[in-house]
Formats: structure tokens, C-alpha cells, sequence
């Protein structure tokens, strides 16, 4: 796919840096959003994309509401960046249309009409021409009649489509596709889906970067761990080794996964990540049995935003493919909860760090395919078999473990 498609995602979300993805939000707020008015949809967007965006392509996915006569349902958004003006309309028009129609063609009834918003500082609202007498709508005017085109010969049509300069309150926006449309923003803090989406305790950033610096390295960190790793991995070897020679080698699974649970706890007690136990940490992910039994704690009650903030604390200290597993783990948790942005940018983060990574690379097909995330549960519950089979209920409370004891280690 052509790289004019950087950073895709959807509302829900998904996104990475080559390819689009996507998310879907539960609906008991989108289904009172009404998409006949421009206005509050622009205005939830933030909301839908999980961040307010910026020189942005937005695209809303529709789908029948279940009561006939009721206005459609939102049932996937996408985003995707926009080119300078100099790029060719052409070709973003129809890589952005190609990954639409995709997210469309698997949808939950397959859907046939989208929505489109533009967000972006340098756009012109239509003006009258004196010269000429003719409408003056600037470039992303053609682009959203190429796409549109585009579209229609996937049978995928385009109902509405509008432009704005930023997503705030009072700013002008104004219809793409009909002459004289236009209105004023109403305050996206105050729309029904912000509302909701903060009462689920869904954070809704106000930049991308946010999302970016959660899995920014932190090079001294780094360096740190680097220079203990090699030992720690000499030692959960030998600890291993021993647990082989006892004829208990899943004694040693058992207390690498107590390890893992207890620092997860603790973080989210407030305690500070130490090299040490980053090094420590990613000994114990290296281990499979393990590794695979914590993606079981993205669908547990207690423990999944904690386990996500010991992912994205290992995620900035780890190097290579210890990175990897700690970005992969938090990109699952993010996707099975909606955050298509976030399990984006972790999933690029964990291939930029080891292109090879088998889960990483599943995990980003799944999103950039439109793959809802009760189809991945499946993982996850495998991971509660996994940590069952060691006699650790991650059903329960995970993060009531006693701490580990690591002379019995």
C-alpha cells in the first residue's frame, strides 16, 4: 500500500504508520448521535478517535440502526493523516478508499455508506470567485470528490462530507458536497459521546503525541536495563534449569508469572520501575508460557489498566524484542478495550523493534483488517487456561499473589 496512508485508525480506532486500521465503540452513545447533524458529529470525533486530530481525514463508518425509520448507527471511524497539497489527490484518494472499503466489506452487515470529515488548519472555506463567478473550495474539496468516486466503484457511497479548521468549540464548518451548508461548532467537551466515553473512564488526549511519548524509549532507562539483562537471563536460566532437574519445570512457569503479577501490583501502587526489576521482567516475558498467560489479563476485571501501565513502563525501558513482547502485550490490552490508536502505535512500536515478531504481526493484521476485538478474546482466554493449568486463577484478582519468593525461585 502506498505510505500516503500513515497513521490510520479507528472509534474507536486503529492505527500504524503504513497501513489503516480501525476500532469500534460500543454504540449506547453513538446510537443518540444523530448523523444528519454535522455539527455535534465533527464535535464528537475526539471522542470517537480517542484524541482531538489534527490535518486529518476522518471516516465514519454507518450501518442500520436495528429500529426502522431510526437514524443510522456509527459502527467503525477511521482517520488517516493528510499529505501536503502538492501529493498526488489521485493516489491518496484511492488508498484511502481502499482501506474503507475493506473496513466496509467486513463490517457486521457490510456496510455501504460512510461519512467524511476534514480537520486541518491550512483548509479554505468555499468562496465566490469575482473573476470567474465560480466556488473556490480548495484541494481537499478534490480529494473528497476523487475518493468519493473512488468509493462508488467498490458500491461504497459517500453521504456526507464536511470541513473544519480544528475541532473546538464555535469553529466554522462547512459541507464538501453541498453549496451553502455550513454552521458552527457546538463545545466537543460537552458532546453526549464525550460524555459517555469519560464516564467509562475512556481518556480522550488532546494530541497524538500523548499516545506516542507512552512508548517513547527513555534511553537512560535503557542503557540501564541493557547492562543488567544479560545476568538476570543467566539466572531465571539457572532457575529453570533447577526447576527441570526437580521434575517441576512448571514450579518455575508458576513463580516467573507470580513475579510478573506482584510487579504489576506494585507499580500500580505507586512504586517506581527500577532497572533491576525491568531486567528481571524481561527474563520472565521471555519464557512463552508466561508471556502467553498474561494476555489474559486484558479481559480481567482487576488488573488490565495496571497490567497496561507495567506494559508501557517495560515498553520505554526495554531494548529489542524484550521491547517487543512488552509492546505487543499492551497493544492486545488497548485493542480488546476499543483504544484502535493506541494499539496501533504499540503494534508499530513492537515490529519497528522486531520486524519478525510472530504476535505483533497477527495482531496488526487483525487491526488493519477491520477484525472486531471480541473475535481476539479467544487469545486471552487461552491465557487464563494457560495460568490455570499452573494453578493461577487470572479470573479472579489477579494482583492479590502474594509477593514472589525468590530463594524458592
Amino acid at each position: 500500500m502506498p505510505d500516503n496512508t500513515d497513521d490510520a485508525e479507528w472509534p474507536a480506532s486503529t492505527e500504524t504508520p503504513s497501513t489503516p486500521g480501525s476500532t469500534y465503540n460500543d454504540h449506547t452513545a453513538a446510537d443518540r448521535l444523530h448523523v444528519d447533524d454535522p455539527g455535534e458529529l465533527i464535535a464528537a470525533v475526539p471522542a470517537m478517535v480517542g484524541f482531538t486530530p489534527r490535518r486529518s481525514l476522518v471516516v465514519a463508518v454507518l450501518k442500520d440502526a436495528p429500529n426502522p425509520g431510526s437514524s443510522p448507527i456509527i459502527d467503525a471511524v477511521l482517520r488517516f493523516d493528510l499529505k501536503p497539497c502538492g501529493r498526488s489527490q489521485r493516489r491518496l484518494a484511492a488508498a484511502y478508499a481502499q482501506a474503507v472499503a475493506q473496513i466496509c466489506a467486513t463490517s457486521t452487515q457490510g456496510s455501504t455508506k460512510v461519512l467524511a470529515v476534514i480537520v486541518d488548519d491550512r483548509v479554505r472555506e468555499p468562496h465566490r470567485n469575482p473573476r470567474h463567478g465560480a466556488t473556490v473550495t480548495g484541494p481537499w474539496a478534490a480529494l473528497v470528490a476523487a475518493f468519493a468516486r473512488r468509493l462508488a466503484q467498490q458500491e461504497v457511497f459517500l453521504e456526507g462530507a464536511w470541513a473544519v479548521r480544528a475541532i473546538e468549540k464555535d469553529q466554522q464548518w462547512w459541507s464538501l458536497l453541498e453549496t451553502n451548508r455550513h454552521g458552527v461548532l457546538p463545545d466537543p467537551a460537552a458532546s453526549l459521546v464525550t460524555v459517555a466515553h469519560v464516564l467509562n473512564g475512556r481518556p480522550i488526549r488532546s494530541d497524538r503525541s500523548e499516545l506516542t511519548d507512552l512508548v517513547a524509549p527513555d534511553d537512560d532507562l535503557v542503557a540501564q536495563v541493557i547492562a543488567l539483562l544479560d545476568s538476570a537471563d543467566a539466572r531465571a536460566l539457572e532457575r529453570y534449569e533447577t526447576a527441570v532437574r526437580r521434575g517441576d519445570p512448571d514450579g518455575y512457569h508458576r513463580r516467573a508469572l507470580e513475579l510478573v503479577l506482584w510487579q504489576i501490583a506494585d507499580t500500580d501502587s505507586g512504586e517506581a520501575l527500577t532497572a533491576s526489576a525491568c531486567a528481571e521482567l524481561a527474563a520472565a516475558l521471555r519464557d512463552r508460557t508466561v508471556r502467553d498467560s498474561l494476555f489474559a489479563l486484558a479481559v480481567g476485571e482487576h488488573a488490565a489498566a495496571a497490567a497496561e501501565n507495567l506494559w508501557a513502563a517495560l515498553t520505554r525501558a526495554l531494548p529489542g524484542s524484550d521491547r517487543a513482547d512488552a509492546a505487543t502485550l499492551l497493544a492486545y490490552s488497548a485493542y480488546l478495550r476499543g483504544d484502535g490508536p493506541l494499539a496501533g502505535i504499540a503494534l508499530q512500536t513492537a515490529l519497528d523493534a522486531d520486524p519478525a515478531h510472530s504476535m505483533a504481526i497477527l495482531l496488526a493484521t487483525a487491526l488493519h483488517t477491520g477484525m472486531r476485538p471480541d473475535t481476539l478474546r479467544r487469545l486471552a482466554y487461552s491465557g487464563l487456561g494457560i495460568a490455570a493449568d499452573l494453578g493461577i486463577d487470572l479470573g479472579t484478582d489477579p494482583m492479590s499473589c502474594a509477593a514472589p519468593d525468590h530463594t524458592a525461585l
